[in-house]
C-alpha cells in the first residue's frame, strides 16, 4: 500500500483525498468564524445538513455509480419527477403520503434498473444512457404539468415543518435523520457486504472482477438501481423542503452530486473512494453557499465559481495521487 509520510505519521494514499477534504472544511469553518459574527456555531453546521439533506442522499447514490467507473446524469431529473408525482397525486383530496412515497421510490428505482440493464446488456456508455434518462424524466415532468404544484396535505406538511430539538437551542429537521440513515446503510453495504466488495472490484478493473468470478453484470445494474432509489428519495426530501412539485426543481443537481463525490475524493475512474468523503464534499458545497450568504455582497453565482475551482483542484489532486500510487 502506498503511503505518504507526514511528520512521523504515515498516511495511506487512498485516505489522503478524504483527509484533504476534511481539512478544507475545517479551514473554511474557522475562516468563516473569524470573519463573520455568529458563524462559528453548531447550528450553522446543522443548517448545512438541513439545507442539503436531499443532495446528500442523491450524492450517496452517485457514489455507488462512480465507484464502479460509471456516471448517472439522470439524478436531477428523477428528483424533479419525484416532486411532480408526489405533488400531483396528493393535490386536492388525493392519495395519502404513505401510498405516494413508496410509489415514488419504486418508480425511481425502476428507472435506475432499466438504465443499468441497458448499460450492461447493450454495452453502451453510461454517459449516453443516463443522458437519455435525464431527458426522459425531465420531459415526463412537463407531461404532468408546466406550473409549480403546491403540496398541502396536512400529514406531509406537518412532517416537513417538524423540528427535532437537540440541545443548546440547536435543532434539525426529520430529513436530516433520513439522510443520516441512508449514509449509514450505504457505509454498511459498501464495506461489509459482498455487493460492496464487488462495487470496488468492478471499478478497479472490470476484467479482473470477471476473472475472480464476481457478478459484474448484477453489480452494475444494482448500483444504477440504488442511484435511482436515492434520487427518488432525494426528490421526496426536496418535496418536504420546498412543499411543491415543479419540473424545474433540481436543475443541475446531477452536477452538484458529481462535484460533491469528486471533492470527497472518489476517483472518477472508479475503484477508490469513501462515503465519508462524499458527506464532507456535500458539507463543503453547503458551507460555500453559507459563507456567500453571510458575506451578503456576493452574487449566488460565486458559488458555482468556487465549486469549479475546487473541482479543478481535486481532479489535479487525484491525478497526482494516481501517478504516485503507480510508482
Amino acid at each position: 500500500m502506498t503511503t505518504l509520510t507526514v511528520g512521523r505519521a504515515s498516511v495511506p494514499t487512498k485516505y489522503l483525498p478524504v483527509l484533504v477534504t476534511g481539512c478544507l472544511f475545517l479551514a473554511m469553518f474557522v475562516a468563516g468564524g473569524i470573519r463573520y459574527e455568529g458563524f462559528a456555531s453548531g447550528q450553522v453546521i446543522l443548517n448545512v445538513f438541513i439545507d442539503n439533506a436531499f443532495l446528500l442522499v442523491v450524492a450517496v447514490g452517485m457514489t455507488f455509480v462512480i465507484l464502479t467507473g460509471g456516471i448517472d446524469l439522470s439524478v436531477g431529473s428523477v428528483v424533479a419527477l419525484s416532486t411532480m408525482i408526489s405533488a400531483s397525486l396528493m393535490a386536492g383530496p388525493g392519495w395519502p403520503p404513505y401510498l405516494v412515497i413508496p410509489l415514488v421510490l419504486v418508480i425511481g428505482s425502476g428507472l435506475g434498473l432499466v438504465m443499468g440493464y441497458i448499460v450492461h446488456a447493450f454495452d453502451i456508455q453510461p454517459f449516453i444512457v443516463t443522458l437519455a434518462g435525464m431527458f426522459l424524466a425531465r420531459g415526463l415532468c412537463y407531461t404532468i404539468g408546466t406550473e409549480s404544484i403546491p403540496i398541502e396535505d396536512p400529514t406531509f406538511t406537518a412532517f416537513a415543518q417538524a423540528r427535532l430539538d437537540l440541545f443548546a437551542d440547536m435543532w434539525i429537521s426529520p430529513s436530516v435523520i433520513v439522510a443520516v440513515v441512508v449514509v449509514l446503510a450505504a457505509v454498511y453495504v459498501l464495506h461489509y457486504t459482498r455487493l460492496g466488495r464487488a462495487v470496488y472490484a468492478t471499478g478497479g478493473s472490470e476484467q479482473s472482477a470477471l476473472l475472480m468470478g464476481l457478478p459484474v453484470a448484477r453489480t452494475k445494474i444494482t448500483v444504477y438501481t440504488i442511484s435511482g432509489f436515492c434520487s427518488a428519495l432525494g426528490g421526496v426530501l426536496l418535496s418536504f423542503y420546498m412543499l411543491s412539485g415543479y419540473g424545474l426543481h433540481a436543475v443541475g443537481m446531477e452536477l452538484d452530486a458529481i462535484a460533491a463525490v469528486v471533492i470527497g475524493g472518489t476517483l472518477l475512474t472508479g475503484g477508490s473512494g469513501f462515503l465519508l468523503g462524499t458527506v464532507l464534499g456535500v458539507l463543503v458545497l453547503g458551507l460555500i453557499q453559507t459563507i456567500i450568504s453571510f458575506e451578503g455582497t456576493l452574487s449566488s453565482w460565486w458559488t458555482k465559481i468556487f465549486i469549479g475551482m475546487l473541482l479543478f483542484a481535486f481532479i489535479l489532486l487525484q491525478r497526482l495521487f494516481s501517478a504516485r500510487s503507480r510508482r
